[in-house]
């Protein structure tokens, strides 16, 4: 059996390499077509312009389902793995998972509203995507600190702390610099600025800024790396629950159905409730 068909692995190992040619796709076909310069562009502008920004929507659109289904797997894990009586831990849990969902519709929004059509819902996907993605990775380290090392070692809560590290630093100087940015171009509309020249005012902000932006994504999208291992011991079953014997609003065939008809699926779903 490979690595990839053990347990539900597959999902963080898709979304990372899903996500990351996402990017890839879109700034190579970005700058082919000039539309972009070939040196460190803000990833926003990659998907700004027809083709690219059509794939690129499509593609993001995949990875948050893919993200949703991967923190939707992480949480039904470290359920089963805590113990019931221990409240705080399930709620920090819960609180995860909706962070998980919000970050990944964030992505949507990303997606779907360009930096240069709408600027102001581009910039709120972006803060649901990076900025609650920051805190859910804050939340999953700290699950990982008070779950070890009785159910995982100490080496992978100190991998997941190193990323939540860099993923900070990267949030500060993208910040820090694109403050600078903007305050050094007054009355530039540098939302659909998409080409500099080096050495013009604002061009060394602008090439922190975006290399910040790469390395933000990319510590975003390496901490679903950690999930690899864990994901292998997890499966989720379905389970078929029949109300009725027939599809019907009414009696059919002078026969109700008085007992529930259970069924188990064969197949494996991480949208469906199930055990470790």
């Amino acid at each position: 059996m490979w690595w990839f068909q053990q347990g539900l692995c597959f999902l963080p190992a898709a979304l990372v390499i899903w996500t990351a040619a996402s990017f890839v796709f879109a700034y190579i076909t970005a700058v082919l077509l000039r539309h972009v310069d070939p040196l460190v562009p803000y990833i926003s502008d990659t998907g700004t312009m027809a083709p690219e920004r059509c794939v690129f929507g499509i593609m993001l659109d995949v990875s948050a389902f893919l993200g949703m289904a991967t923190v939707y797997v992480r949480y039904k894990q470290v359920q089963a793995l805590t113990g019931v009586d221990n409240v705080r831990l399930h709620r920090l849990n819960s609180f995860g998972l909706l962070l998980g969902v919000i970050s990944s519709f964030g992505m949507c929004v990303v997606a779907n509203f360009q930096k240069t059509t709408l600027f102001s819902m581009h910039l709120v996907g972006a803060v649901l995507t990076f900025g609650v993605g920051a805190l859910y990775i804050l939340v999953q380290t700290l699950l990982s600190l008070k779950m070890q090392p009785h159910v995982h070692s100490k080496a992978i809560y100190l991998v997941r702390l190193g990323i939540g590290v860099w993923t900070l630093c990267s949030i500060i100087s993208m910040f820090i610099s694109s403050v600078i940015m903007y305050s050094s171009l007054p009355g530039v509309d540098v939302a659909h600025k998409l080409h500099w020249i080096p050495g013009e005012m604002g061009y060394t902000a602008h090439i922190v800024s975006t290399v910040s932006e790469w390395s933000l994504a990319f510590s975003f999208i390496s901490f679903f790396l950690t999930y690899i291992r864990d994901f292998q011991k997890i499966n989720l079953r379905a389970e078929v629950d029949l109300q009725s014997s027939h599809l019907y609003d009414w009696p059919h065939g002078g026969v109700v159905a008085s007992h529930h008809l259970k069924r188990e699926a064969n197949e494996s779903s991480p949208l469906l409730a199930g055990g470790t």
